[in-house]
C-alpha cells in the first residue's frame, strides 16, 4: 500500500486502511469531465466494498461521489455516495389546460405557484399540509424522530439552489408511449428533496461513517461506508427510505395543490429519485446501487432529465446498459462552480438568453444561470446507448429561490 495515502498514526494495524490490488471496474460517458470528479470516482472504484462504478455525462466535484457518479457495493451504503439532499428528485405532471395559458393565464400560473409552496432555506407553509407520509414510522431513527416536525413545517415547499417550480410545454408523439395524444401540453415540473429532514439525517450518518472507519485516507474520508449488518447501518437505510416518502410527498402536495389552485385535471404524471441508494442485482451481483445525480434508466423505465432555467427538460426510456448499472443523468451538469458563477456573470447577459427562449424567470439567483449549466443536448447524445428521449418539455414560467433571500414565513 501506497504510505502518502494513508493517516496511520495513532491507528491500530489491524485498522489501517489496505488498498485493493486493483480499483473496481468502471465506466466514463462524455467528455471534457471534470478531472477532479473522474479523479473521484476513480476514488470510489478503490474501496474494499465498491464492487462497479459508472459516472454520466453530466458529472461534476461533489462530496465524496461526484455529482453522476453510480457506485455499486457490497452490502454496505456511503452516506455521501446518496448526497445531502436525500432523494432529491424531480416531478411533471401535464394538465388538460390550454397551452395558450402560458399568455392568456400567466397570472394566474405565478400566483398559484406563490400560493401553494415557499422557496429557500428553512422555508415552510403557514398552514402545514396534510399527507399520509406524516403517519409513517418517523421513530426509525433518533434523527427523523427529532425533526419530525421539521417535516411537518416544510411539506409542500420546494427549497433553495437547484430547486425550481416552472410552467412549460410538453411535445410529445405518437411513439412515446406515454398515453398521451401527439401534440403539446402544458405541464409544470418540479425539483426538490427532502428538505431540512434530509439534510439533517445525511448530516448525522455522513460523520456517524466517518468516525467508524479512521483508517480511511483523506482522499477517501468522505467515502466512509455503514454496514447493512450493523444497527447503524439499518439506522439509515430506514431512515433514507423514510426520506424518500417524505421527498416523493413534498412534489405530491406541490402538484395537488396547484392543480386544484388553478381547478386543472392531470392527464399524465411520472417522477423519479436521483439521490438515492436501491438494492439490484447486477452482472449476477447483489449490490447497493448508489445514484447521486444520476437517473435510473433500466429497460423500459421512464425518467426525467432536466437542462437548464432556459433549455429543454427530457422524459427518457431506459436501455438497461449493464455497464451504467441502469443509470443515466440527472441533468445538464454544472460548468462552473457558484462561487464564480456570482463572480463572472451578471443579469445583463442572463437576460438576452431568457428572451431568446421565451422565458419569464420569476426569481433565481444568478448562480443558476443557464451558462453555469452544460449543452442538454451535448449530454443526451453522449448517453444515447442509455436511454431514448420521449418527450420533450420546454420550460415557459421559472420559479426559484431568490438570491441570497431567506423565506419571509
Amino acid at each position: 500500500m501506497r504510505s502518502n495515502d494513508l493517516r496511520t498514526e495513532g491507528i491500530p494495524s489491524d485498522v489501517r486502511f489496505e488498498a485493493r490490488e486493483a480499483p473496481a471496474p468502471h465506466r466514463t460517458w462524455g467528455t471534457n469531465l471534470e478531472e477532479q470528479a473522474v479523479q473521484q470516482m476513480h476514488n470510489a472504484c478503490d474501496l474494499p466494498i465498491s464492487i462497479r462504478g459508472a459516472l454520466m455525462p453530466d458529472a461534476h466535484v461533489g462530496y465524496g461521489l461526484p455529482i453522476g457518479g453510480v457506485l455499486g457495493t457490497e452490502n454496505a451504503v456511503i452516506p455521501y455516495a446518496v448526497g445531502v439532499d436525500i432523494a432529491c428528485r424531480v416531478k411533471i405532471s401535464v394538465y388538460d389546460l390550454p397551452v395558450e395559458w402560458l399568455e392568456t393565464g400567466e397570472e394566474r400560473l405565478i400566483s398559484a405557484i406563490d400560493q401553494e409552496t415557499r422557496f429557500g432555506i428553512g422555508a415552510n407553509l403557514k398552514r402545514p399540509r396534510q399527507h399520509s407520509v406524516l403517519d409513517a414510522d418517523w421513530s426509525v431513527s433518533p434523527v427523523t424522530k427529532q425533526h419530525k416536525d421539521k417535516a411537518r413545517k416544510q411539506l409542500g415547499t420546494s427549497g433553495s439552489g437547484n430547486h425550481f417550480v416552472e410552467f412549460g410545454i410538453l411535445e410529445c408523439d405518437e411513439q412515446s408511449g406515454l398515453g398521451l395524444p401527439a401534440g403539446s401540453y402544458l405541464a409544470m415540473l418540479s425539483h426538490s428533496g427532502s428538505r431540512g429532514p434530509g439534510a439533517k439525517v445525511a448530516g448525522h450518518y455522513s460523520k456517524r461513517a466517518q468516525e467508524l472507519h479512521p483508517e480511511l485516507p483523506d482522499r477517501l474520508r468522505h467515502l466512509a461506508w455503514l454496514d447493512l449488518d450493523s444497527d447503524t447501518g439499518r439506522e439509515y437505510w430506514a431512515s433514507m427510505e423514510l426520506m424518500g416518502e417524505y421527498a416523493a410527498a413534498n412534489h405530491e402536495c406541490i402538484h395537488r395543490h396547484i392543480a386544484a389552485n388553478l381547478g386543472a385535471e392531470v392527464l399524465w404524471s411520472h417522477e423519479n429519485h436521483h439521490n438515492f441508494a436501491w438494492k439490484e442485482t447486477h452482472h449476477g451481483d447483489e449490490q447497493i446501487v448508489h445514484r447521486k445525480g444520476a437517473t435510473p434508466a433500466g429497460e423500459g423505465v421512464l425518467g426525467i432529465i432536466p437542462g437548464s432555467m432556459a433549455s429543454p427538460t427530457y422524459v427518457v426510456r431506459g436501455k438497461g446498459e449493464p455497464s451504467s448499472l441502469n443509470s443515466a443523468a440527472h441533468g445538464a451538469g454544472r460548468v462552473m462552480s457558484r462561487t464564480r458563477a456570482k463572480k463572472t456573470i451578471s443579469w445583463d447577459e442572463v437576460r438576452p438568453v431568457l428572451e431568446r427562449h421565451r422565458v419569464k424567470l420569476l426569481s433565481a439567483g444568478i448562480d443558476e444561470a443557464p451558462m453555469v449549466y452544460k449543452n442538454i443536448d451535448e449530454v443526451m447524445a453522449a448517453q444515447s446507448d442509455l436511454v431514448d428521449p420521449i418527450a420533450r418539455f420546454s420550460p415557459r414560467l421559472v420559479k426559484m429561490a431568490p438570491a441570497g433571500e431567506r423565506p419571509e414565513d
